[in-house]
């Protein structure tokens, strides 16, 4: 989980930047959290103390309500509304790697990421965002390969994995869909040798960065087996006391057991 909120802050400067390049150094002085690591939190109180999701939704806006939620989420949260409200929006992608960590089972898994995102983003993109994300976050802490990651995303959910960064780069452009985001997150993903090169790759796409680096960051994770420790120091430096307890909390509990898929 703390990929993800890594990945969040760090693409947090590059939102409506069109940043085309993966040379920009990592914490630029005006880094912050935004709604991902918050909503990604609340997912995992969730996950760890069964709490119901629209509410822990509603209490974490009110607690964070300048971290730059969409419009309609906003709406839905300030005014305490229950149901949801077809978005297919990356909203339910961004927030949904805390599922890929719990999942006993890859089936556990999709089906988890539906419930997580369903009370919002219940459009079936929406869905789909959530489920191929924390399909990934599952593959990837199994210790499967690459291709293998790719292969399965590709059956399961119908995103199309073959085209190159280079060749996205070149026209890709600010994109909240999950089906305009969450393939090339993916991709971001599966072209890095590390956990830095992975968010360096999803911010270089110019398109909604904080997001996307979020997304990948979760996946890479999963995969390396943890974030560099220069970057976990300065993540610490942007969280406050509770959220900084919920990550210790989620990561002592939770941590990386081994399972069959």
């Amino acid at each position: 989980m703390l990929g993800a909120i890594a990945g969040d802050i760090i693409g947090s400067v590059h939102e409506h930047a069109g940043t085309k390049t993966q040379d920009f150094p990592l914490f630029a002085g005006h880094n912050r959290f935004t709604d991902d690591t918050v909503l990604t939190l609340a997912v995992a109180e969730h996950l760890l103390s069964g709490g119901n999701l629209v509410d822990l939704f509603h209490d974490y806006f009110h607690r964070y309500p300048d971290a730059g939620y969409g419009g309609t989420f906003s709406h839905w949260a300030f005014n305490r509304q229950r149901e949801p409200y077809n978005s297919w929006g990356n909203g339910s992608a961004m927030r949904v790697s805390p599922v890929g960590f719990v999942a006993e089972s890859l089936e556990a898994a999709i089906t988890m990421a539906e419930a997580t995102a369903a009370v919002t983003h219940d459009h079936p993109e929406g869905v789909r965002g959530a489920q191929a994300v924390a399909a990934a976050v599952f593959l990837a802490r199994q210790g499967e390969s690459k291709a293998n990651i790719r292969t399965q995303v590709e059956m399961r959910f119908g995103y199309n994995l073959s085209a190159s960064l280079d060749a996205i780069r070149e026209h890709y452009h600010f994109d909240v869909s999950c089906q305009g985001s969450v393939p090339q997150s993916l991709i971001a993903f599966l072209e890095a040798d590390d956990y830095e090169g992975v968010v360096r790759n999803a911010v270089s796409l110019g398109g909604d960065a904080d997001t996307m680096a979020c997304i990948a960051g979760g996946i890479a994770e999963a995969f390396f087996g943890g974030i560099p420790e220069h970057i976990t120091q300065h993540v610490g430096e942007f969280l406050d006391d509770r959220q900084l307890d919920t990550v210790s909390r989620f990561r002592a509990r939770f941590g990386w057991p081994q399972v069959s898929v």
